[in-house]
């Protein structure tokens, strides 16, 4: 029996099913929820509910989210409890990277992310590919399932910015994936979606991440101040990534109560989870995996700067760096 089959055996006496996004969810999580969402509905089951915790404030995600029309309840206003199943995607445990209280064990679950096991019922993790999505799209071949033009689109968006876009250690399989959606894509669509990627306030932040940049060697640490824009954050380390010599980057701001961090690396050898792990763990909570991580560390009592951000971000910024490139083993 395939896996796309022990899935579909997993649906088979389900009347209602809740589909768990992470918190803050991206276009590779939001197309795998769409995807389980039509496999679940060929299987007859009648309640399908896609829910998420946190925000989804990339404008780009937005965007995906309102062009391809995906309806989405936020985890708080729902009560999991009330349906026959439970499934996560692009995400493995409840507790982590989830407002899913720990003690909650999903029936389902598909990622491709390594971490511990989380015992479901059905848990199809497959570390060796480089998107939840392109597990999906083989579920979708191997049960014969047609592709809307609305589930080929957000598919295709998700492979690209999840791997192909950054090559960030993409597989065969996203490329074999992408030209498998690729002809049940609206293409129009993609790019209109490629041209909703910064906000005025994005842009700023990356400015100040360009001006405030420190390197040792290949790696690179950056602020982009005090902004309302959480993926600001990611989008400056992407954009950061793109200079010449450099492989390894570290974002920080201050957004809210909190400093948030956003780490990239395209080096084989830095582990960006273990490197944010090591260097700030004892200070708030962080994590993630090979190739991105993030992380939040609370500002307490510095919460209320009274407006004096540039010296609390000037304060806390030289303690960031120095640990940054301490647990990366690079001397001035």
């Amino acid at each position: 029996m395939s896996r796309a089959d022990e899935l579909v055996s997993a649906l088979d006496a389900t009347d209602s099913l809740v589909i768990v996004c992470h918190d803050n969810p991206d276009p590779d999580c939001l197309a795998s929820a769409l995807a389980l969402e039509s496999i679940a509905l060929e299987q007859d089951v009648d309640d399908v509910t896609i829910t998420y915790g946190g925000e989804i404030s990339h404008q780009q995600n937005r965007a995906f989210v309102n062009m391809l029309d995906i309806s989405l309840r936020m985890l708080s206003r729902i009560d999991i409890d009330d349906y026959d199943t439970i499934s996560f995607v692009d995400h493995t445990r409840p507790g982590v990277n989830t407002e899913v209280p720990a003690s909650v064990t999903p029936d389902i679950v598909v990622d491709h992310h390594p971490g511990e096991s989380s015992h479901a019922g059905f848990e199809d993790v497959r570390t060796d590919y480089g998107a939840t999505a392109t597990i999906f799209v083989e579920y979708l071949c191997d049960l014969g399932i047609d592709l809307t033009e609305r589930l080929g689109s957000a598919l295709l968006f998700a492979l690209h910015r999840e791997r192909l876009d950054f090559v960030r250690e993409p597989t065969r399989r996203e490329y074999e994936a992408a030209l498998a959606v690729y002809s049940d894509a609206n293409l129009e669509m993609l790019e209109q979606l490629y041209g909703s990627a910064f906000t005025p306030g994005t842009l700023d932040a990356i400015g100040r991440a360009i001006a405030s940049r420190k390197r040792r060697g290949s790696a690179m640490i950056a602020s982009v101040g005090k902004t309302t824009e959480t993926d600001a954050l990611p989008q400056a380390a992407d954009y950061l990534l793109n200079l010449e010599g450099v492989d390894t980057v570290l974002a920080y701001g201050i957004i809210g109560d909190a400093i948030r961090l956003s780490g990239r690396s395209i080096d084989p050898r830095v582990n960006m989870g273990q490197t944010l792990t090591s260097a700030f763990d004892e200070l708030g909570t962080v994590g993630g995996h090979h190739d991105m991580a993030g992380g939040r560390i609370e500002l307490g009592l510095f919460a209320d700067d009274e407006g004096d951000a540039a010296e609390l971000l000037e304060f806390v910024g030289s303690r960031l760096t120095r640990r940054f490139f301490d647990a990366l083993n690079l001397d001035e």
